[in-house]
């Protein structure tokens, strides 16, 4: 029996391997999962209330956290299993105690807010609970409707009352020189897309003067908003289910709102039409959507680019194609979004950012 030896050319991929370069890569991926399984962990914490215990404690045991809470301690010592590995919560073993830094907790409780990460962790979870069905899209194409995503409009509720809704009064507003004094004397306001009406509905409290009219698709939220309504006694707003793309009033409003919403419609192009038809001439069209840029080499240095792809792909992209829609996806970026609104009929395009939040521009968007 001879043996032959192979040759390898100089360029060659084998010539080339470097496994040091792969033991590298494979400890980043599995410093993934590690992170993915924390965040499904941190939004455990979150959803039960157990970051808040925590933070008003000091270095305590499971059966004092169990107390506190109101929780089962078998699960409670579980779950501060991946929390101590994680390098999330700190342990005593001498003592057998658990300890919530309270630099930790500055990013990881209610009072935090809105820099509370925590309550972004849950959107791994609700992904997670489709990711059947978006491996079908990618077989089959189409997409995967909003009634499949379960807790997904609960979850954007919380984000949005973090990032828009408590700073309406103090930040987003105040953007626009004049626009508070406005809305104190009074102009007709519409809100696209306005989901659970958190927004909207602190508007109409602030600025009884003013008048208000919420739009959304999903029965669901429309129904939160007015419940919500109800209940702070509002008598200036009032919602409707309706497609954007049917919007059918004409230089009517003298300010129109879209938080996060624009690119999750089926239509994109015609909202944005019917926007611009529904604006008044000097009119504003104040729009808050996901900063970053049309092309992916333009988010590679994006704090929260993977994030916001996976956001898009297995959500925003998904229940616009399943409408048959264009599925423009939540990274349609601020070319597109520039290029998109001239098309509309939109001449003057101003962005802004927010220190407080890092994953969003907002639009300052006029006729001339």
């Amino acid at each position: 029996m001879t043996t032959q030896t192979v040759k390898l050319e100089k360029n060659s991929p084998e010539a080339d391997f470097d496994e040091s370069r792969t033991d590298a890569f494979a400890q980043r991926m599995m410093d993934m999962i590690n992170g993915g399984s924390i965040a499904m962990m941190t939004s455990i914490g979150h959803r039960t209330g157990l970051f808040d215990v925590m933070a008003n404690f000091p270095p305590v045991t499971t059966l004092q956290i169990a107390r506190a809470s109101g929780l089962n301690e078998r699960y409670i010592k579980e779950w501060l299993g991946a929390m101590v590995t994680g390098g999330i919560i700190e342990y005593n073993p001498k003592a057998q105690t658990y300890f919530l830094p309270r630099e930790h907790a500055a990013v990881l409780t209610r009072a935090a807010s809105p820099n509370n990460i925590a309550a972004f962790a849950q959107y791994i979870a609700v992904l997670g609970s489709v990711e059947d069905k978006i491996v079908e899209c990618f077989k089959q194409g189409g997409g995967v409707p909003y009634s499949a995503y379960g807790r997904f409009h609960e979850v954007m509720a919380e984000d949005s009352e973090q990032t828009v809704v408590s700073a309406l009064e103090e930040a987003i507003l105040p953007l626009v020189p004049g626009l508070v004094e406005a809305l104190e004397a009074g102009i007709e306001v519409m809100d696209v897309g306005c989901g659970s009406g958190r927004a909207l509905n602190k508007m109409a409290a602030l600025f009884p003067n003013s008048r208000f009219v919420g739009y959304d698709i999903s029965r669901e939220t429309i129904e939160a908003a007015v419940c919500k309504a109800r209940e702070l006694g509002l008598t200036n707003i009032q919602f409707q289910v309706k497609d954007a793309a049917a919007i059918e009033a004409v230089e009517q409003f003298d300010l129109i709102t879209a938080f996060d919403a624009i690119h999750d419609q089926a239509k994109p192009d015609l909202v944005l039409a019917k926007i611009n038809q529904a604006l008044k001439a000097d009119g504003l069209f104040l729009m808050q959507d996901i900063y970053a840029h049309s092309h992916v080499d333009g988010n590679l240095d994006n704090p929260a680019g993977p994030f916001m792809y996976t956001i898009s792909c297995m959500h925003c992209m998904s229940v616009s194609l399943a409408t048959g829609g264009d599925g423009l996806g939540a990274m349609w970026g601020e070319e597109k979004a520039q290029e998109m609104l001239q098309e509309a009929g939109f001449n003057q395009v101003e962005i802004k950012k927010l220190e407080h939040d890092f994953q969003n521009n907002y639009y300052l968007v006029r006729k001339s």
